[in-house]
């Protein structure tokens, strides 16, 4: 092994240092790797949350202040060079790259840097977004090239892993392993809805609609506040998260006058202890991987509507767990929504079930032990 320690020695990379799904994944997997085993070190981008959680657990991290999501090409070889220094001065055993942008500069970094295992996780595929044909064929091969750079690649989902089986070189590249989600402290429902109402300045309804999100077009955010229209007026829906569509939000609320049904509360630390607020969850995305929000409200025991994308099926099983639509579609969020108000006995079945599923197959310890495996194979599986 490298370095002074006998300990294998692991380096997280991620594009965005801010709070979101892939974030969370790698804060969990830094923080509980066994130190007796492995030396831990993280590198982020642009962004201050993940970087705070991780100086708080004594993680070592290292800051890209030059990376973000945008492409500027002066930017990107700045992040690049700054990124291969510090895994020449780092010298892991194992590189452990997430997010796109990471993915393709790290995977090149750790093969010039002779990084012995570089893996990738595919917590997207941002080909799947909503873009012209000429950029998804850019975006794809771009992404061919990440899995390429990689020893191995990890996809979240069984469907990540289908959308690029067809790909070139793909043979014993990529392997399934399912995000996983550990004990929430979930605060008690009226004590929840008390805080939510409170930071708002509304009042409780009867029905308590909910989701976490970051506020970007792939969310569909959209779809679900036109859902809502005629929805009876002792219904409420708030948002959590922050994001880039904050204002084009605030405005489709104010032009169908639902400023005293549907709340934005912005972002809200540790949203997912509020979770039982909500006598319905929804997540209405246009394209998702395995969002790890879906494994949290089943943990909490809602029912949960959700589109049809990405991993989704994967742990929402429609009509048993939860209800599934199709993206896009206003009418069928609007129908589903209208038969979990109606059906409060439907609503505690599917969260009965969507429990039981989230702990027996998406549970943190698994995920962890699965992962750990790439990083030395002798650990059992």
């Amino acid at each position: 092994m490298q370095g002074n320690s006998k300990k294998t020695k692991v380096m997280y990379a991620i594009t965005k240092g801010n709070w979101g799904g892939a974030q969370q994944y790698v804060y969990n997997l830094a923080t509980s790797m066994p130190e007796d085993i492995f030396d831990v070190v993280v590198v982020c981008g642009e962004g201050e949350i993940l970087e705070e959680k991780l100086r708080e657990k004594g993680i070592k991290v290292y800051k890209l202040n030059s990376m973000a999501r945008d492409i500027k090409i002066l930017k990107e070889w700045k992040s690049f060079t700054e990124l291969l220094s510090i895994i020449k001065k780092e010298a892991p055993d194992v590189l452990h790259l997430n997010s796109s942008k990471m993915g393709g500069l790290g995977g090149l970094a750790g093969r010039i840097a002779r990084v012995p295992k570089i893996l990738f996780t595919a917590h997207a595929w941002a080909f799947n977004e909503s873009r012209p044909w000429i950029q998804k064929k850019i975006i794809a091969f771009l992404h061919w090239l990440t899995v390429i750079f990689s020893h191995t690649t990890l996809a979240v989902s069984r469907k990540t892993k289908k959308d690029i089986d067809s790909l070139p070189l793909m043979r014993n590249k990529v392997f399934v392993v399912h995000n996983g989600i550990g004990k929430v402290d979930f605060i008690p429902k009226k004590t929840a809805q008390n805080i939510l109402t409170k930071k708002v300045g509304s009042k409780p309804t009867p029905i308590m609609i909910g989701t976490i999100s970051e506020l970007h077009k792939n969310k569909g955010l959209n779809f679900l506040i036109e859902a809502v229209k005629d929805l009876d007026e002792e219904v409420s829906v708030y948002i959590i998260g922050d994001g880039e569509e904050i204002n084009n939000i605030e405005n489709k609320i104010k032009e169908l006058g639902l400023q005293e049904k549907i709340h934005l509360t912005g972002r809200i630390d540790d949203a997912k202890t509020l979770l039982k607020a909500f006598d319905i969850f929804t997540l209405t995305s246009i394209t998702e991987a395995l969002p790890g929000v879906i494994l949290e409200a089943g943990l909490a025991s809602l029912p949960i509507l959700a589109t049809r994308v990405g991993g989704v099926p994967e742990i929402v099983e429609n009509g048993k767990s939860g209800i599934l639509v199709s993206p896009f579609k206003v009418k069928e969020i609007n129908t589903a929504l209208k038969y979990l108000i109606s059906k409060p006995d439907k609503r505690k079945e599917f969260g009965k079930e969507i429990k039981n599923s989230v702990e027996k197959n998406f549970s943190l310890e698994r995920m962890i032990e699965r992962t750990k495996h790439f990083y030395i194979p002798t650990i059992s599986l």
